[in-house]
């Protein structure tokens, strides 16, 4: 009987050892795919063939009167100080509403050997929506501290 128990106990121990390594597995081949790295134009332009294997994420603002579309996908350019960046934006979804001239845009994907980069994903701020109040103007939406809650309760 000790024999049996002893068998039971080194099965549970491969099995679980064998789940244990299958999901180390999946999370190490996982991601190597899942990584993206953050460079800026600059950056991206001296990489050389580097910039050819790697997924990365590159920002900037949207150069005016360069966004063409067609259907949900985009050609435009990234500017960022004095350095450009031509941009295929072939995503699953269109451009997001706050896309457009001068927007700050975060564009996820891969450098071509055309030096363009190819976006799969495309993350924009409206400047405007950011953009401090003008001398003068009251600010609009929420200015109410947060200390400062209403409550729905009496006064005690």
């Amino acid at each position: 009987m000790a024999n049996q128990n002893s068998n039971s106990i080194t099965k549970f121990i491969v099995a679980g050892a064998i789940v244990v390594a299958a999901v180390v597995w999946l999370a190490f081949s996982a991601s190597g795919n899942a990584k993206s790295y953050y460079v800026t134009i600059g950056e991206l332009q001296k990489m050389g063939s580097d910039a050819y294997s790697k997924n990365l994420r590159v920002a900037g603002n949207v150069k005016p009167g360069s966004i063409t579309r067609f259907g949900p996908n985009a050609n435009f350019t990234l500017v960022e100080q004095d350095k450009t960046l031509r941009v295929v934006y072939d995503g699953a979804e269109p451009p997001p509403d706050e896309f457009k001239d001068d927007a700050q845009t975060l564009a996820i994907g891969t450098y071509g050997r055309d030096g363009s980069f190819h976006a799969t994903q495309l993350q924009a701020k409206c400047a405007s929506k950011y953009a401090p109040a003008k001398p003068g103007t009251l600010p609009t939406g929420n200015t109410a501290p947060a200390g400062n809650v209403a409550s729905l309760g009496p006064k005690p």
